[in-house]
């Protein structure tokens, strides 16, 4: 069994049995059962069924929320953020259902044209820190191309995802054709990795067991979609909006308590700029509010479990400088705000993936040396860049290594946009308009014109 806890109190909250290998087999032969079936279906039929599955998890907005809450410890707003996510990303993939085309190739003596052919059961992995809208980017599209899809969501976080199983069917979706696996990584993960009548596997979590999900996908040539960790940048030039730029700072790292692989947590400063945007962020930090995560007015939550918090607590020494804010006492997995100064760039706060409410500030001399500190990283999955100056603008993107990037602003993710990382952040890409593509074969058909 495994027991799901309040982040905010550390109190049990659900009780959720575990799968295991034989319950993976079982649902494999039923998801392709119903994938066969899904897939055979008119296309318009698919498309109305997600859209109808998309109107009922928006009469259910406040409810997931209220339980993302609970399970996640993810504050108000953010959550209801989420569950409204789950219902765009299906109606934008229901959108695609009926334009899922293949092309026409000019040959010689015939016609040759391509056909996108659905997979056939897609597993997705998905991790605790965006329950339901990560679990979402891959599910809706994958489901509009003509798979059937078995979701394993994170141990200390099922409670969304078998919500939405619910749902699926309440809405109309095949019995069999989208599952949720509760259970652990090593048993119903492995299980779900390993088994041949699983075509293509989509992990979201740490690069660490990224790499082991590959490796063992490689020995069946099994096709993977990775989003992996992040160390991302925000470069803050001195020609920049210091005000506007200092404002934004805090939310760019503190969102979902840091627990975002997308988060900005090596703020990268111009030296002649640097103490003001210190005087800027320092009462901007102190002032974020942090506390139970069901009240309106909370910017940030707890941490998800106790081994995160020890985790974040043995990056952030008592004796390092910088501004902390202020954070709850008792029960529940608190941390405050943590902006680090005056470490060297190579101090594993600044290099290494903290994945909690920890950044560091670091200055920099030119836009030579920003774009080499920015880039001095094994990952490469989002950024910001404020500046005034569009052609510095331009060649900083150009030269930042990471699959999203902003400029005077955070925004990383967009349903309707491509989402993926450089290096070890990741491999492929999710969403956007080919999002349906990526869980698709291309057959190629000639068909001879001569007689």
């Amino acid at each position: 069994m495994l027991q799901v806890l309040n982040p905010a109190t550390e109190e049990s909250v659900a009780t959720v049995p575990a799968a295991t290998p034989a319950d993976v087999d079982a649902a494999v032969a039923r998801a392709a059962a119903a994938q066969r079936r899904w897939a055979a279906a008119a296309p318009a039929d698919r498309a109305r069924l997600l859209r109808r599955f998309a109107a009922v998890v928006d009469d259910h907005v406040e409810e997931l929320a209220r339980l993302e809450v609970v399970e996640a410890g993810h504050t108000i707003g953010n959550a209801r953020w989420e569950a409204g996510n789950v219902r765009d990303l299906l109606d934008f993939s229901a959108g695609g259902v009926e334009r899922l085309n293949g092309r026409q190739i000019p040959v010689a003596g015939g016609l040759d044209v391509t056909i996108l052919e659905p997979l056939g059961v897609v597993g997705v992995i998905a991790p605790w820190n965006f329950p339901m809208p990560i679990a979402a980017w891959a599910t809706a599209p994958a489901l509009a191309a003509g798979n059937a899809v078995l979701l394993k969501p994170a141990e200390t976080t099922p409670l969304t995802a078998l919500r939405l199983a619910e749902l699926a069917l309440e809405a109309g979706l095949p019995d069999g054709l989208f599952q949720v696996l509760p259970g652990t990584g090593p048993v119903a993960g492995n299980a779900l990795v390993e088994h041949p009548g699983v075509a293509k596997i989509v992990f979201t979590g740490s690069t660490r067991v990224g790499k082991s999900i590959m490796a063992k996908c490689a020995g069946q040539v099994k096709r993977v979609t990775l989003e992996l960790g992040g160390k991302s940048p925000n470069i803050v030039f001195a020609d920049a909006d210091l005000d506007a730029a200092a404002a934004a700072a805090p939310m760019s790292f503190l969102d979902n308590s840091g627990q975002d692989c997308c988060a900005r947590t090596r703020i990268l400063v111009q030296r002649s700029a640097y103490d003001r945007f210190m005087e800027l962020l320092t009462p901007a930090i102190e002032e974020i509010v942090v506390g139970d995560p069901a009240d309106e007015r909370t910017q940030m939550g707890p941490l998800i479990s106790r081994a995160q918090l020890d985790r974040v607590r043995s990056y952030v020494p008592d004796d390092l400088p910088g501004i902390r804010g202020k954070a709850p006492e008792g029960p529940g997995f608190w941390f405050p705000p943590t902006v680090l100064t005056g470490l060297p760039e190579d101090a594993p706060c600044a290099v290494e993936e903290v994945f909690g409410p920890v950044a560091v500030v670091l200055p920099f001399e030119d836009e030579a040396d920003a774009i080499r500190l920015a880039n001095a990283t094994e990952y490469g999955l989002s950024g910001s860049i404020w500046t005034r100056d569009v052609g510095r603008a331009l060649r900083a993107s150009r030269a930042v290594r990471a699959g999203n990037l902003s400029v005077n602003s955070h925004s990383s993710v967009r349903y309707w946009t491509p989402f993926g990382g450089y290096q070890q952040s990741g491999l492929g890409r999710e969403l956007g308009p080919d999002a349906l593509t990526a869980f698709t074969e291309t057959k190629n058909v000639f068909i001879s014109t001569e007689a």
